[in-house]
């Protein structure tokens, strides 16, 4: 049986690519109901930098995968007054949009979104830079 993720009708243009890098990373889950991936650059820190750790969620709905959320995070602060918090949130269940500045329809991240996946890819297949680990629930 062949992973379908739902990307057809969504507020975002979320690329076949992405689709398809996710279906290669869930293959061995897909008897679950919800998969989380982490993404982590494992030098990542407040004061150094690095690529903002990512998670995505998915969730199942009869035999196909959808979106939950994609949420891209980042230190804010420096020194040990870091905190790590929701750069760029984009929920797929909510319908909204949220930065370090403020929640809006998702409608309006499309250009943001696209940006973001782009790099987000890039970093993912090109320069493989992130540790990912997944977990799945029943």
């Amino acid at each position: 049986m062949s992973i379908k993720i739902n990307i057809d009708n969504l507020c975002l243009p979320v690329s076949q690519t992405l689709a398809t890098y996710i279906v290669q990373l869930i293959t061995d889950h897909d008897n679950n109901q919800a998969i989380t991936i982490n993404f982590r650059d494992p030098t990542y820190s407040a004061d150094a930098g690095g690529f903002h750790p990512v998670e995505i969620r998915l969730e199942k709905d009869h035999s196909q995968w959808n979106f939950s959320y994609i949420t891209d995070f980042c230190y804010v602060g420096s020194g040990y007054m870091a905190d790590l918090a929701k750069d760029l949130d984009f929920d797929f269940g909510c319908g909204v949009f949220q930065n370090l500045v403020g929640t809006y329809p998702l409608e309006q991240a499309r250009d943001i979104y696209q940006m973001w996946e782009r790099n987000f890819l890039s970093y993912c297949i090109d320069i493989n830079v992130f540790k990912i680990e997944i977990g799945a629930e029943d």
